[in-house]
């Protein structure tokens, strides 16, 4: 599918144009046969919602009015994807690409087209409005990682771009907020039982209500346990979470405390060779016969890691939030939160692409017959393929702090805040350690005496390298923030935003650069002390025609300050970048539609995959529409998402990347969600499915693996009775594709490529109370 970029919006907002026209007839003709109680699930858009992200301080503006693009989900919605891992909710976010093929943990998510290709650099979460970590990404740890979904969150909202990049941490990306459930004068809950065909199970219980004298309780979690889609041959996915917060009501406000304990974790679930015969939908290289490695980890010590650990989080995140009125038009607001864990990272990584036995024999002669390590004799044909053993043990600290004051008086809303974080992270490494295995199923090591070395001799391109390092980095911002919005008429608003931010990294490291062993060597290659200050700003004007049809036009500049891997790398540039945005509101009974348009250039980054790949400084820019609508029509609802961008390369430290595509990011997705809800008898019955169309992409800056299109087709189905039993079936994946969202990250020459997971089908037996 190749469009021009220009005739993708055009066509895009042609289309966003005929259906506000359609919508309005419907609104007139059917206006007095509306429904006045729509069940909600994900075609159903709430306007009225009072979003807080993107709000000076968390004050909140209703979702209509908001000058920036912003994405709501409520619980329906978030029920009906069942999401595998925390980045699979932004599937439900336009203008995000989010790589949740990894498993629970370990996505690579990016944003409109600003540059990444790991982890996610532009992309924030946070609980209750508070940021849960100091900065967007490690290596090894995006933010998604370190949290998990579960019946405890109320609703969920992202904004993208805009005023992020002045409050709060300064996210010039995306920011998704979860926020979670409070008690209320009512005692109320749900228990919920989940299984799936691959044989995980599961289950959820959440309550809530008054413990007297204006004091709520909010507590739940889930346990859970599976082999995985992509089965290891024992439990690779365990878990397990409790939540609960506390809510104290005053006359003239309220203060919220709560925490999360989280012990979770799944397989790292990687790249495979594609060209092998095995199931792309299940195959696992990880099994009993490589689940166990002892790996050296300084000159006279070795470690047994259990690969079983997989990526995930075992910690957890606090918080506090508090908001009062003091009189005057005055009132103050703080969010605060705290996380201490460890997010570590054991997996299983192909080095190289697949040979045949055969080559391997012809390169070796004395080398006769060859086994695996279990004694299965392999023929001539079979395909073997160097794997290694690789361990991140990441412990990681934060503290977040945004107090705000307000005043507002007449048309004047103004806010002074004070944004403070501290975090830390404390790493050992041990990475390559190849291997080689039978490349089947759960395949078993091969013969001692065979090397990585001799399968790279013989054509498998593998570079049998080992890395190494322990290090240290502590860090903090303070910043200051302004903000004033003025009513200059009954239509007519301006908002206006500036931040000024001050960081400190400090980061020590010992590393092994010398490739022969994979542990520190002991020796500090660095001492880095790192001070940055920069100055953001925003601007908006939003313009209501009436209550139902809005516009805005926003510009911002913003910040992504360096991390402690930045620092590792050798880069400790601040990545400036500078954003245009516009958009059309409309939300009504029967249809609600957000058209955003966006303009963005990033004016430096670096990319550091590793191997093969070079390091690389870049700029890019990027344009792009993105398309949230919702139509309701009686019991029949439709849902429509979509992100078409363009994103290219304008300056490189690589010439030859000059005016090819950002790295991994499709020029269009788009998301078709049909359901059809019906009340029969005392059941109340609801039918759901999407359709995702996913663009091909480049999967490196050189532009020389192309990553194909796909579609992905999803269906399910939920009856409740009165009695607030409830039971659902979802399949995930119907068509089976095998989409992939990556190629060899570190070698894009390979046959090796990550496919999205398999067919699955999730049922739930619930009751609420």
């Amino acid at each position: 599918m190749r469009l021009s970029m220009n005739g993708m919006v055009r066509s895009g907002v042609a289309a966003g144009a005929i259906a506000l026209a359609l919508a309005a007839n419907a609104v007139q003709a059917q206006d007095a046969a509306a429904p006045q109680d729509v069940a909600a699930s994900e075609t159903v858009d709430d306007a009225n919602a009072i979003v807080v992200i993107g709000t000076p301080g968390g004050a909140g503006v209703r979702k209509q009015d908001a000058s920036y693009a912003i994405t709501t989900i409520n619980e329906a919605a978030l029920e009906r994807i069942s999401p595998k891992s925390t980045a699979e909710v932004f599937t439900l976010v336009p203008g995000v690409w989010a790589e949740s093929s990894s498993g629970v943990a370990g996505a690579n998510i990016d944003v409109r087209g600003l540059p990444g290709g790991s982890d996610a650099p532009w992309v924030t979460m946070s609980l209750n409005g508070a940021p849960i970590y100091g900065t967007e990404s490690l290596s090894f740890m995006d933010n998604s990682s370190i949290f998990r979904t579960d019946e405890t969150i109320a609703s969920t909202e992202a904004a993208h771009g805009g005023p992020n990049a002045v409050f709060s941490n300064g996210e010039v990306g995306v920011t998704l907020n979860f926020n979670l459930k409070k008690g209320g004068e009512t005692t109320e809950g749900r228990v919920k039982l989940s299984a799936t065909d691959y044989g995980s199970a599961r289950a959820d219980a959440v309550i809530s209500g008054p413990l007297g004298h204006d004091l709520y309780y909010m507590i739940g979690g889930y346990v859970q346990q599976s082999p995985g889609i992509r089965d290891a041959q024992f439990k690779s996915e365990k878990g397990r979470q409790i939540s609960a917060q506390l809510t104290k009501k005053f006359d003239n406000g309220e203060i919220s405390i709560w925490t999360r304990v989280t012990d979770d974790h799944g397989q790292w679930y990687l790249p495979m060779a594609l060209n092998t015969g095995n199931d792309l939908g299940t195959f696992s290289q990880l099994g009993n016969a490589t689940r166990y490695a002892t790996l050296q980890v300084g000159p006279n010590e070795t470690k047994t890691y259990d690969f079983a650990r997989g990526r995930g989080w075992k910690g957890s995140l606090s918080g506090l939030n508090l908001k009062f009125d003091l009189g005057g038009g005055w009132s103050v607001r703080d969010n605060l939160s705290y996380t201490n864990g460890n997010a570590d990272t054991l997996g299983f990584v192909p080095d190289g692409s697949p040979i045949r036995v055969s080559a391997l024999q012809a390169a070796n002669p004395g080398l006769g017959t060859i086994k695996t390590a279990g004694g299965v004799t392999l023929n001539a044909n079979d395909w073997i393929q160097n794997y290694g053993h690789w361990v991140v043990e990441k412990k990681i600290e934060s503290f977040t702090n945004d107090l705000s004051v307000n005043f507002h008086s007449g048309i004047n809303n103004f806010t002074a805040g004070y944004y403070r974080a501290d975090w830390s992270a404390d790493d050992f490494w041990t990475l390559g350690n190849a291997v080689p295995v039978q490349n089947v199923q759960n395949g078993d090591l091969l013969q001692s005496g065979i090397t990585c070395g001799m399968l790279a001799s013989a054509g498998s391109g593998s570079s049998c390298f080992h890395y190494g390092i322990r290090s240290s980095g502590d860090a903090q911002v303070n910043a200051i923030y302004l903000a004033d919005s003025v009513q200059v008429t009954d239509k007519l608003r301006i908002d206006l935003g500036v931040r000024h931010q001050w960081l400190a990294l400090d980061y020590v490291i010992d590393s092994n650069d010398s490739g022969t062993y994979g542990y520190p060597d002991g020796t500090v290659n660095q001492r880095n002390h790192v001070t940055a200050k920069k100055f953001a700003y925003s601007a908006a004007a939003n313009y209501a025609f009436d209550p139902h049809l809005g516009v805005f036009l926003r510009y911002s500049k913003g910040y992504r300050y360096p991390n402690f891997d930045d620092l590792r790398n050798g880069n400790p540039n601040v990545f400036g970048v500078s954003q245009l945005e516009g958009g059309v509101k409309y939300s009504s009974q029967l249809l609600s539609l957000y058209a955003t348009v966006f303009y963005n250039k990033n004016n430096n980054f670096d990319s550091t995959v590793g191997s093969v790949v070079a390091n690389s400084q870049f700029k890019t820019r990027a344009y792009g529409l993105e398309l949230d609508g919702n139509l309701r029509l009686g019991a029949f609802g439709f849902a429509t998402l979509a992100t078409l961008q363009n994103a290219k390369v304008t300056a490189s430290s690589t010439p030859g990347q000059v005016g090819n595509e950002v790295l991994r990011q499709p020029k269009y997705q788009v998301r078709l969600s049909p359901s059809y809800d019906v009340t029969v008898g005392a059941v109340k019955v609801s039918l759901f499915g999407a359709a995702s169309f996913i663009g091909a992409r480049w999967s490196d800056l050189a532009n020389s693996s192309r990553l194909p299109a796909y579609t992905k087709l999803d269906l399910g189905a939920q009856a409740k009775l009165d009695s607030g039993l409830f039971f659902s079936v979802r399949a995930d994946n119907l068509n089976n594709s095998h989409g992939l969202t990556e190629g060899d990250p570190r070698n894009p020459a390979t046959p090796n490529g990550r496919p999205i997971l398999g067919r699955s089908v999730l049922f739930s037996l619930g009751y609420d109370f």
